[in-house]
């Protein structure tokens, strides 16, 4: 049987969701490949949404017309906004969801999107015709004809599973693995190797003397992932801590001789950002005990995740260091934790829109590029599939690849690292990463990426429809607190009651909320005219407060990153791609001619960002360029 798409998406996980339902959505022909429809968008390891500029990205991918936020905010059972204490440049949002709802809520959603086949069957091989790809053919023999393929596969290719000394194939506890595909895409000369993650063990509620825990509930305020959900619809739900004892780490070290990653039995890097519990005793021997959090599953469930148990050690020598714990006294698991390796592909082989600099058409995002996380393989999902589509309906003709930069979203920053740096390890997004964070907060996000959405068609007229009101009335507020005057004798005794110095002349508004301790919600209740404003206000109005007052605090911090931004943009536009015979500039150091000629960067800029690649190199191609 043959099956014509123009797109072809290859595995159901984050990546693979939001790359087909932004594809169908910008008007591709698409059709998502998954071995099980009853666990598309499956979270494999903690049923969490975002954390440490992994929710600036799901704020991004909302802003850009993508699901995950509107799914996550669905289907959350506790929401918190991490780094409170630093600046807004540093927030980040997390929700704890509904393992299950979250599943059925994408489902929905995939369902209820034009344009877009589920087909439930495994790739076995890719087809390629002179380097150009033209479909996938599955294990049951069909064949789905295609302009344009997206690589999802997350964990599955050649997944191999260890507790202990025992080890399985499979993609995920229960689940086959996917055999043969990498290899029908490494004979066309792409690069693979292998890497390794983790998952604690699962916990029964009803086992747990909860007395020996500390409650750790969530936030109830306004914060939310999508600028265009519902508010939490769900029965929110605490979280709750303990720590690991020496006893458990006497356990834990007994078995260290089973373990798969000390006794060679795992060989490829696991992630540094989020280690084994065992990989903790080693690494940190002086330490006499590590933080645990348990975390629900469901609003419906007794089954609970144990947050910073990653292991892969027998199952009992885990149940039984556990038991040592006072909480869990009285343990039951639905499951031990476990390790898996799988295949992964070079992402210096990847153009920064995701395609394949070797096979024109096939597109990679997610946990095939090297990278760790639900947030890192959406972000990756969607610019796949928003490039899939174009390069599909521009009907062999060139195209432009939508591409971020660096100063425009966390997932441009993301791309750019893998496509110029590589991995070693798998990747996770940090707020350090960004060189440009002040400019890529949580809630500018629609300002910085939701236009340019919407003119490809993806952002839908509701969404941008809401950008520009909140756009109008953020600006509005600005001018008002700009031009509306304060005198000291009005004002002074309010300022001292509220630890703030005194004015001695008069000023504006917008100059007491530039100072740390005054807010703008405390100003408009001693001002009438911005308190009404913000009443008149159609909706959202916390929202649209708290990016007003960002806007203001920070403008001057935010306008020299901008200006530091445009600068770096001058050599972003200088192009060098296929420029330059690199093996014959002697004049560059000898691992700087190797890395420019297995990377080929597009720009001067994306070389200065490669290891290995001096100023003084980068000096010397501007000079060959005549700048």
């Amino acid at each position: 049987m043959i099956l014509n798409y123009d797109v072809i998406v290859i595995g159901g996980g984050h990546a693979g969701c939001e790359a087909a339902s932004a594809a169908a959505n910008i008007g591709a022909k698409t059709c998502l490949v998954t071995m099980d429809m009853n666990k598309i968008a499956q979270m494999s390891c903690n049923p969490a949404v975002g954390g440490i500029a992994k929710g600036q990205i799901v704020r991004e991918i909302d802003a850009l017309g993508g699901k995950m936020g509107i799914v996550t905010d669905a289907t959350a059972i506790q929401f918190r906004m991490l780094n409170r204490s630093k600046g807004p440049a540093m927030w980040s949002p997390r929700a704890q969801c509904d393992r299950e709802k979250f599943i059925w809520q994408w489902r929905s959603e995939l369902d209820n999107t034009d344009n877009l086949d589920i087909w439930q069957d495994q790739a076995e091989e890719l087809l390629v015709k002179d380097n150009e790809v033209v479909g996938v053919k599955t294990i049951w023999g069909a064949e789905l004809m295609a302009k344009c393929v997206v690589i999802t596969a997350g964990t599955f290719l050649n997944g191999l599973l260890h507790i202990g000394r025992k080890m399985i194939k499979g993609g995920r506890i229960a689940e086959p693995t996917v055999e043969h595909f990498t290899e029908s895409i490494t004979r066309h000369g792409i690069n693979a190797a292998r890497m390794k993650t983790g998952t604690p063990v699962r916990i029964d509620k009803r086992s747990v003397h909860f007395e020996d825990t500390e409650i750790q509930p969530g936030e109830n305020d306004f914060h939310q992932f999508s600028f265009m959900g519902k508010h939490r619809p769900l029965k929110q739900l605490p979280c709750w801590t303990f720590n690991t004892n020496e006893e458990v780490h006497k356990i834990l070290t007994s078995g260290l001789n089973d373990s798969p990653l000390f006794n060679g039995q795992i060989q490829s890097i696991g992630p540094r950002y989020c280690p084994s519990i065992e990989t903790k005793l080693v690494t940190f021997p002086d330490r006499n005990s590590h933080p645990l959090f348990l975390e629900p599953e469901g609003e419906d469930t007794n089954e609970m995740y144990l947050n910073g148990f990653s292991s892969s050690m027998p199952m009992d020598i885990q149940i039984e260091a556990l038991k040592k714990i006072p909480a869990l006294r009285d343990l039951k698991v639905y499951r031990p934790g476990y390790a898996i390796e799988y295949d992964f592909f070079d992402p210096t082989q990847l153009n920064h829109s995701l395609e394949s600099k070797v096979i024109s058409g096939l597109f990679f995002a997610g946990q095939v590029n090297g990278t760790t996380g639900y947030e890192e393989a959406a972000g990756q999902g969607l610019v796949a599939g928003i490039n899939a589509a174009l390069k599909a309906g521009a009907e062999g003709k060139e195209y432009t690849p939508f591409v971020m930069h660096r100063d425009e979203s966390y997932i441009g920053v993301l791309i750019d690292d893998l496509v110029t740096k590589g991995v070693d390890e798998p990747y996770r997004m940090f707020t350090s990463r960004a060189e440009y964070r002040i400019l890529l907060r949580q809630d500018d996000a629609d300002e910085r990426l939701t236009e340019r959405s919407y003119a490809l068609g993806l952002a839908t007229q509701e969404r941008h429809q809401w950008w520009l009101e909140k756009k109008e009335a953020v600006n509005r507020l600005i001018d008002l607190c700009a031009n509306t005057a304060v005198k000291p004798k009005e004002i002074n005794g309010w300022l001292e009651s509220n630890g703030s110095s005194t004015l001695k002349i008069g000023c504006k508004v917008i100059d007491l909320i530039g100072r740390p301790e005054i807010t703008l919600n405390m100003i408009a209740s001693q001002y009438p005219t911005i308190s009404e404003f913000i009443q008149t206000l159609p909706n959202r109005q916390d929202e649209i407060v708290e990016a007003a007052e960002v806007r203001i605090k920070y403008k001057g911090y935010i306008e020299r990153e901008r200006q530091f931004a445009d600068k770096m943009h001058r050599l972003e536009n200088i192009r060098i791609r296929d420029r330059f015979d690199y093996d014959s500039l002697q004049s560059l150091s000898t691992e700087c001619r190797q890395k420019l000629k297995r990377i080929n960067p597009e720009t001067i800029a994306q070389a200065s960002r490669i290891p290995g690649v001096s100023p003084s190199d980068i000096n010397v191609l501007l000079v060959l360029l005549g700048r």
